[in-house]
């Protein structure tokens, strides 16, 4: 049987990475965006591999919307197996530039939205038995920097939800993960935009993908919590 997975956030970059990847595992996927534009592209070309995709328009920050949406997912696909948590909001700057809604609203999209999403689909995993929670963290979860308060504040937040989400719930049969992306994802134009060179080491999104759909498959017996990605580079491995 095919696997329901929801993706709150999708974007160009690894939200379509993921999407594609569990599109091409067979997944029916619902697809949680803030804009409806890019997620219906996206839809209309993963369609062709023949799984159900259905795009919905969401502010996760929302708990309204957030419960309306995951009706409908029930309705038109069923109940979840997989959540990735996704979405992100990064406000940069130093502390004398950032706004107390800037902060804010980093906190909202990636901690409070996370959790919206989790009150959604727990139960239905808790009566399954079994389920997949992922949290796409960032080097900021482990690591402050200068310029990044908002960021890394909410990321280490993310991290501690998912991590006493990981105790709750794992008892229960559902695997949550934390995936830490340490370093630069390869997007269309982040290259340009940071006039990186060719030879800049950059994450590759599908790869990236491919971790996540690992840990979705494996063995209760031997269960990862964490897990960090970052691009090949010399000077990291002497």
């Amino acid at each position: 049987m095919s696997k329901i997975a929801v993706i709150a956030g999708v974007g160009p970059g690894l939200g379509a990475a993921i999407a594609r990847k569990f599109a091409g595992e067979g997944c029916n996927l619902a697809l949680l965006a803030r804009s409806a534009a890019y997620s219906i592209n996206l839809t209309n070309r993963l369609e062709k591999t023949g799984v159900k995709i259905l795009p919905i328009p969401t502010d996760i920050t929302d708990p309204s919307q957030v419960a309306a949406t995951f009706k409908q997912i029930r309705e038109e696909l069923g109940t979840p197996d997989i959540l990735v948590n996704h979405a992100g909001n990064a406000a940069w700057g130093n502390l004398s530039e950032l706004t107390a809604e800037a902060f804010e609203n980093a906190w909202k999209v990636c901690t409070l939205g996370a959790f919206h999403c989790i009150k959604q689909v727990v139960p239905g995993m808790i009566e399954k038995g079994s389920g997949n929670i992922l949290f796409s963290g960032a080097t900021s979860a482990v690591r402050g920097r200068a310029g990044a308060i908002a960021f890394s504040s909410a990321k280490y937040a993310m991290r501690g939800l998912a991590s006493s989400l990981a105790r709750e719930v794992g008892p229960q049969g559902i695997h949550v993960s934390h995936v830490i992306i340490d370093g630069v994802i390869d997007t269309p134009d982040v290259r340009e935009r940071y006039k990186l060179s060719p030879d800049e080491p950059l994450l590759a999104p599908d790869a990236i993908a491919e971790t996540y759909w690992t840990l979705i498959q494996q063995e209760r017996s031997a269960w990862s919590f964490e897990v960090d990605v970052r691009p090949y580079n010399e000077e990291f491995f002497t």
